[in-house]
This record gives structure tokens, sequence and C-alpha cells, in this order.
């Protein structure tokens, strides 16, 4: 398997006004295609910090962020911009849907700001929401919908322009275990299935096991 993302030697410092703080230190971390990588640890860990890293939404002090074999450490806004639409997808604890959209609007509009065209948008967001067992509501707007179907709609999204990596933070941290459960199991079929790479951090430590590893985060550092 190719690497999707590669973590070199990464370190985020930030400062304060009269000391620094150092939230990852000398970390390194390798996600290959096809591959669902659980991350742990503790609240204050810096397991956000790590995904936005990853996702490009943060610098780090030091080390070097590559993303499909690109190295994107020193790219500027435009380019990491295009790498997030084109190689990126995002998955939060809360759904962050758009409430004045339906189902099927929310799905399709992060396409068509990747240059997708309408027809082709509505298509493949279709297809991803009925995959995701969201067929009897497209045309819903979050409000109306479940916790559960919120967050299917957050995946359908984050699959829509086919990233080749999926970054995910506490994704069922807000559902019941049940309905937890539920999403997660159409979340990994769905991540198997593209053959997309996937690095999802988790208190949950049972699903957890699910996934094809778990790196552990301890203090800013991977054991």
């Amino acid at each position: 398997m190719s690497n999707i993302l590669e973590l070199k030697n990464i370190t985020r410092t930030y400062k304060q006004p009269d000391s620094s703080l150092t939230v990852l230190s000398d970390l390194n971390l390798t996600v290959k295609k096809g591959e669902v990588v659980a991350l742990v640890g503790q609240s204050g860990s810096g397991k956000t910090t790590l995904l936005q890293i990853a996702g490009l939404l943060d610098n780090p002090t030091n080390g070097e962020v590559i993303i499909s074999g690109e190295d994107v450490s020193a790219a500027n806004d435009k380019k990491r911009t295009q790498m997030r639409r084109k190689n990126i997808g995002f998955i939060y604890q809360f759904h962050h849907l758009l409430p004045e959209f339906s189902a099927l609007e929310n799905v399709i509009i992060p396409q068509m700001i990747a240059g997708v065209a309408r027809t082709s948008a509505e298509e493949k967001a279709k297809e991803l929401l009925t995959s995701l067992g969201l067929k009897d509501r497209f045309s819903h707007r979050p409000a109306k919908l479940s916790g559960g179907e919120q967050q299917r709609v957050a995946v359908a999204r984050a699959l829509a322009n086919s990233p080749q990596i999926i970054l995910a933070d506490e994704p069922t941290g807000n559902l019941d275990p049940k309905t937890a459960d539920g999403v997660f199991a159409m979340f990994m079929d769905m991540a198997k299935r593209t053959g997309q790479a996937a690095l999802v951090a988790t208190h949950n430590i049972e699903l957890a096991k699910r996934m094809d590893r778990i790196v552990h985060l301890e203090g800013g550092i991977l054991k």
C-alpha cells in the first residue's frame, strides 16, 4: 500500500506571553491507502492539533507534512486550499451541516465549490446518501434529521469529492452508543469500499479496536 499521509518530525509550539507551550513533539506518523487508523488519547493530548496539521488547517513549528507523496509543509494558502478540496475530507463531532439547505444540497455544495457540474454533483450526492441509508431524506433539512442521520450526511459530504484521506475528530462522540455504532459501521464500510485512508480521533476504545491500527498520543508524543 502506498502512503497517503506522512507526518515527519512534527513539532507544534505555541508562543505565550512569558513562555511557550509544546503540544506535539517530534511526531512521526504514516497512513497508507485503504488503511483506517485510530488516534486515541486523553483530552488535551494534542489529537485535534495533529488532525489540523494533517488537514493543512494549521502549520507545524517544525517538520514535514506529505500528502500523496507531495511535501506541502511550506505551501501557500492557495495551494493548501486546493489540496484540502482535492485530497482531504473532514468529519467532526458536530455535523456542521448548513441548516438552510437539504441533506442533498449539503452534499452537492462541496462538489460544486470544487468545480463539479450540478448534474454530476447531484448524482454523486444521491448515490452516497442512498448507500448510507438516507434515500428517503434527500429533501430534509438538518433540523428534521435525527442525530445519526445528520452525522451520516456529514460522512457523505466528507466523501463527496473522493478525497484520498478522511480526517475525523470524534465523529461519533455526540451520539448515543447504538447510533454511534451504526454510523461507524457505515463509515468503515464506505472507507473500505472506496479504498480511502482515514485517521480517526476517538475516545471510544471499542470503536478503535475495529480499525486497522491504533496509535496512542500522550503528552504530544505518539506511542
